[in-house]
């Protein structure tokens, strides 16, 4: 699930104006420049200012830091004589756009011009507003003034609930109760000091020069570090985005985002500390929600555990693993096939058959109308085998064109790689991109139509969407106990709401799509075990949901699949981790009749800066 990032630009879209403009006319800004106005009447109680689209003249603070390199420059403004409200923010945004402002930490200024609502990648978007000052004028008083102390999040200051539920509607209109939400309250800061102190590391940093901390160290912490995100209920409001406001100048990014000079950003694990304080002003985007812009960083302090090493599988269990090999291509650099060979060989133990997901065609992006993938497969495998791994053969079904989903021109679909010392696969012709595969009879037992075979690949649910393979395998020694397992690679959560939007609860449109696919796959699992209920099934790969959600309790309906991550201790079971949440999104599930069972999320990737894929491996040994 690579990131996306676009530039901030100004837009002035609030409710207000919206209310005030007429069709096909234009909106007329009004005057609120009375003496007094303060930067608390312009934040308000509630999430939108009372004076969005209005001007507002000659109103009062300190600068706090400034934004001086890229297309979101601008600075931000404090007002030192807070009221007694705690509801509302008394700082605030003044946006110059590519201009640099020309003011310092610490100058005491007024300031005039339009107060605006922006909301960071669109209003459709559904994220939060920033308030902020646009077309404005300013004038210094005077320099190097004490700043506002910043205030302090951590566990007294965030409240342990995250948001007001409104049904899924808007919040905007609702009064900010801080101390009751903990949305609320980093709302009820925005713009002004915060610090975080000894702050915990609970998401890597990332290309962007971003990483995610907690200021709840305690609430949900994983058995590595992390926050683990368990239910809907509790999206862990303690977690803050960190950025920098002087990133690094050798940093991999477009050169207007490049500041000359400066610190370079911490490039910090998961289970690391930032000692000392983090801060600056808590500021909000839409790609990962409340930030703080820093001034000022902590100390990096590795405590990262170790990637995982799992246990070798015995003679007479037989070892399925699941790995999302993130947009697997022939032109990826080599470092990346030797680093997944390694993880496949030494920390995944030589898995018999692994369910791969996002196999990219030979072309990789480029979309040239290439489906095949039999380069990139033997890639991989070459790479294994100099690893000192088994000689993997591989199945797959190349798809159609384009129709699939993933990144365009990739076609991604999933793989079965196999070592066949150790296990048979069984090929029935007929399985293709469109000819869906049918469960037979085959002298009374459970048996395929064609294998590798694709479940029900024309059915809606599928569109865009990678389609699952099923193939039968049998461990040597025991040929006449055949497994069939299911590759996976259900559709992503793009569409969806953030777990800081202003509608809450967020409405998770992409659900809908995977818990059609998880019906199809319950059904095919159904009618395995109508042929023989004692039929070993193994269910795989990057489901894209967690656990507790819909679409997983539809797998599992009627009692045909066991979850093996439920069997894990609550703080173990994560695979993923996004903004600052450890989470499952990986699944190995298992048939009834496969009682003897050993799962191990292997921990290589996710809660590390430097990844080789944005997932960690999971491995499942069962006796058949």
């Amino acid at each position: 699930m690579p990131s996306r990032r676009t530039l901030r630009r100004p837009v002035a879209l609030s409710a207000v104006a919206a209310c005030a403009a007429l069709a096909g006319g234009l909106l007329s800004v009004q005057s609120a420049s009375a003496a007094g106005t303060r930067i608390h009447d312009i934040q308000g109680r509630t999430r939108i200012s009372p004076l969005a689209g209005k001007q507002v003249g000659d109103v009062p603070g300190i600068v706090t830091a400034v934004r001086a390199f890229g297309s979101s420059r601008g600075f931000w403004v404090q007002d030192p004589h807070p009221d007694n409200d705690p509801a509302t923010s008394e700082a605030v945004f003044v946006f110059t756009g590519k201009e640099t402002p020309a003011v310092a930490v610490g100058d005491a200024l007024t300031f005039s011009g339009t107060v605006s609502e922006y909301y960071p990648g669109g209003k459709d978007a559904g994220g939060q507003s920033v308030t902020e000052i646009t077309d404005a004028t300013w004038t210094v008083d005077a320099g190097k003034q004490p700043l506002p102390a910043p205030v302090k999040l951590d566990a007294s200051t965030i409240p342990a609930a995250y948001a007001p539920r409104a049904g899924g509607k808007s919040i905007e209109a609702l009064t900010l109760r801080p101390a009751k939400y903990a949305l609320d309250r980093l709302e009820s800061l925005e713009g002004m000091r915060v610090a975080l102190s000894d702050a915990r590391v609970v998401g890597p940093t990332n290309t962007h020069h971003e990483l995610w901390a907690t200021a709840t160290p305690d609430h949900h912490r994983t058995a590595r570090g992390g926050t683990l995100y368990g239910s809907y209920a509790d999206p862990n409001g303690g977690r803050i985005k960190v950025q920098s406001l002087i990133p690094p100048a050798q940093a991999p990014a477009p050169p207007e985002l490049r500041a000359p000079e400066g610190r370079p950003f911490p490039v910090a694990n998961v289970g690391d500390r930032l000692t000392g304080t983090t801060a600056g002003p808590l500021d909000y985007d839409n790609f990962g929600g409340y930030t703080v812009q820093a001034t000022e960083l902590g100390t990096l302090a590795a405590h990262t555990p170790a990637p995982e090493v799992t246990r070798k599988q015995t003679a007479d269990e037989l070892a399925v693993a699941t790995y999302n090999v993130e947009n697997l291509a022939p032109d990826n650099p080599r470092s990346k096939f030797d680093r997944l060979a390694k993880g496949l060989v030494h920390h995944l133990a030589a898995p018999d058959v692994v369910a791969l997901e996002e196999v990219q065609d030979d072309s990789g992006a480029k979309d040239d109308g290439t489906v095949t993938a039999g380069a990139t497969l033997k890639k991989l495998t070459d790479a294994v085998k100099a690893a000192g791994g088994p000689a993997y053969a591989w199945r797959s079904i190349d798809p159609q064109n384009d129709q699939d989903g993933g990144q365009p021109g990739g076609n991604i679909r999933v793989a079965f790689l196999f070592n066949p010392q150790r296990v048979a696969f069984t090929d029935v012709k007929g399985g293709d991109a469109t000819t869906p595969v049918e469960v037979v009879d085959d002298h009374g037992r459970a048996g395929l139509s064609a294998s590798p075979g694709r479940i029900a690949p024309a059915d809606a649910a599928w569109k865009s969407s990678r389609k699952p393979l099923v193939g039968e395998f049998a461990l040597r020694g025991k040929p006449d106990r055949r497994v069939f397992v299911i590759a996976n690679h259900f559709n992503s959560k793009g569409g969806d709401q953030g777990l800081d939007s202003r509608f809450q609860p967020p409405a998770r449109s992409s659900e809908t799509q995977r818990t059609a696919q998880a019906k199809l796959v319950n059904g095919f699992v159904k009618e395995l075990l109508a042929k023989d209920p004692k039929a070993d099934v193994v269910v795989a790969g990057d489901l894209n949901d967690y656990q507790f959600s819909p679409a997983l309790k539809t797998l599992t309906g009627g009692g045909v699949l066991t979850d093996q991550v439920t069997r894990l201790p609550v703080a173990e079971r994560y695979s993923y981790v996004y903004q600052g949440n450890s989470q499952v999104l990986d699944h190995l599930l298992t048939s009834r009749a496969l009682t003897r069972t050993d799962y191990d999320i292997v921990h290589i990737n996710a809660e590390y800066a430097d990844q080789t894929s944005d997932h960690d491996p999971q491995v499942l040994r069962i006796k058949p």
